[in-house]
């Protein structure tokens, strides 16, 4: 590492602000238990100061880039980057009467990954180590299986991850037709043999009712973790399931969490299911995360990254209750193409450059500008 004189100034204000919207097609058609696309947007932040540069992103929508300018940029601009906690305080109260959830959560999101990036680059750590670094390797699930997918290419898929890639557990899609699951879990638990996880994710497609049935359908097929059985805007639905799970003698664990977008709503999930999920680029960024961390640590409860490995890496180095990252296909598709310093598996892990500071990623503008919106 070089001293901090050489890499920037720390008591340097925000001096500049960029935000950028891309649209990335599919490999294939994708299609969840409620919902398909083939096409994928990002929206990435980059935020200067001291002669460095921040770097944080979001999936969504590309209308997320004006509202980051308009309305989040005044705050950042001549803002002390060494503390990204009070800026990001401040832009939950910016969108009070926009509504937090959603494209702003979202937004705020990118922004606040990318001050955590540019304090740890302006401190020259990495992004892990500034966070407190509990573990130096984080367990990674394959993540795909989309319903839109045929039987041979969802083997294929899952397979690869684990027969390839060392991953311990493997997660499919299901939802979208409930005559052919039980079937394409049956294709999918030949495909990765007996030892690896299966998990299952119904995008809350189900019923409290129809979700106890498939679950019945696929006792046999050693199902380890069923996520969003139900909509994740029904708590008292996601208990109904977790309770009567285990009251069956079935060990699958209920998980969700995905789309919590404050600590308000990872609060409501608390209780009703065994793993919660945060999703960085949903939930507020690295600040957001790192609240949702605490919650499960004073709770006792696992915590489960969602998507956007790249991103969550470092953080998950520092969750003290961490079970595992989702390496989900598109994402993982995305950011290697975009990201010099993106993640690969090595034995089911995936683990921090620590020779980089900040996150350790770099965008690259060039191979990007095709997809620009």
């Amino acid at each position: 590492m070089t001293r901090i004189n050489d890499v920037g100034r720390r008591d340097a204000p925000v001096t500049a602000f960029r935000a950028s919207a891309y649209r990335v097609p599919t490999d294939a058609p994708e299609a969840d238990g409620t919902f398909a696309w083939d096409a994928t947007t990002l929206v990435v932040v980059e935020i200067e100061a001291g002669g460095q540069t921040g770097l944080g992103y979001t999936y969504g929508a590309a209308a997320m880039a004006p509202l980051i300018l308009d309305t989040l940029q005044p705050r950042v601009l001549g803002a002390d980057p060494l503390a990204p906690e009070r800026i990001t305080r401040s832009l939950w109260r910016e969108v009070r009467n926009l509504g937090r959830s959603g494209l702003a959560a979202c937004a705020i999101s990118a922004v606040d990954c990318a001050l955590w990036d540019l304090k740890a680059k302006l401190l020259d750590l990495p992004l892990a180590t500034l966070l407190g670094r509990l573990r130096d390797r984080v367990p990674v699930y394959g993540s795909g299986g989309f319903t839109s997918y045929d039987d041979d290419r969802l083997a294929e898929q899952l397979g690869s991850w684990v027969q390839d890639d060392g991953c311990r557990w493997v997660k499919m899609k299901v939802g979208a037709d409930p005559g052919r699951d039980v079937q394409r879990v049956r294709a999918a638990r030949a495909a990765i043999g007996p030892e690896a996880g299966l998990f299952v994710d119904a995008n809350g497609a189900h019923d409290v009712a129809s979700a106890l049935a498939f679950a019945r359908g696929i006792a046999d097929l050693g199902i380890s973790w069923f996520e969003e059985p139900v909509s994740s805007d029904d708590p008292q639905g996601l208990r109904r399931v977790r309770d009567a799970l285990a009251a069956a003698g079935l060990p699958m664990a209920v998980a969700a969490g995905e789309y919590a977008y404050t600590a308000d709503d990872f609060r409501h999930l608390l209780g009703a299911v065994d793993v919660l999920q945060a999703d960085i680029t949903r939930c507020g960024g690295v600040s957001g995360f790192l609240q949702a961390a605490a919650l499960c640590d004073a709770f006792h409860l696992d915590l489960s990254a969602h998507c956007a490995p790249a991103l969550h890496l470092p953080v998950c180095c520092a969750a003290p209750r961490l079970r595992h990252l989702e390496w989900f296909h598109d994402h993982v598709r995305l950011e290697a193409l975009l990201f010099d310093g993106a993640p690969t598996v090595n034995d089911g892990l995936i683990a921090p450059a620590l020779d980089r500071p900040g996150n350790g990623l770099v965008f690259k503008r060039a191979d990007a500008a095709r997809y620009a919106l």
